[in-house]
């Protein structure tokens, strides 16, 4: 019994590793993990953060703020409001094993049972999440709004972070 918790917990380190780590950085394809960007117009953009496998929604939001203050920057803007926001996915809490004990009592006999469970799950991290939002971007002195940023200071801030 105690072989089998090994293999089943071994098992379950070596998926854990298996995950694609999120990093800052252009996502390669519709799939891949990291950034893209799309102009709908002068000044605004849709972007778009796709996470690894199990990492934060909040991690994947923020990267998407990075990367829209890199384009404010680029373009020599000053601030970005988030005119839209949408996250999709959710964190997986990843593989749950259960481990449970049973005995009865038959007459002249008595039985005891022993069983491991995994509960419902892929073998892998958890699902990803993508953030994405819609930014509106202007010289100047910035306008007041929780959804506001000045572009250089988020990126220092959070950039920082990366």
């Amino acid at each position: 019994m105690t072989r089998l918790i090994l293999i089943a917990a071994a098992a379950l380190s070596v998926t854990a590793c298996a995950a694609t780590p999120t990093l800052y950085q252009p996502a390669g394809s519709a799939s891949a993990v990291g950034y893209r960007e799309y102009r709908i117009e002068p000044g605004r953009y849709r972007v778009t953060f796709q996470g690894g496998p199990g990492a934060p929604p909040q991690q994947v939001q923020d990267y998407a703020l990075v990367r829209a203050a890199d384009l404010a920057i680029a373009e020599g803007y000053d601030w970005f409001r988030v005119a839209d926001r949408y996250i999709e996915g959710r964190p997986d809490r990843g593989p749950q094993v259960s481990l449970g004990v049973g005995g009865g009592s038959y007459g002249r006999r008595s039985g005891v049972g022993v069983g491991v469970g995994l509960g419902s799950m892929s073998l892998g991290p958890g699902p990803s999440v993508i953030s994405s939002i819609e930014v509106v971007m202007g010289r100047g002195e910035r306008p007041r709004g929780a959804d506001t940023y000045d572009a250089r200071a988020l990126r220092k801030t959070l950039g920082d972070r990366i």
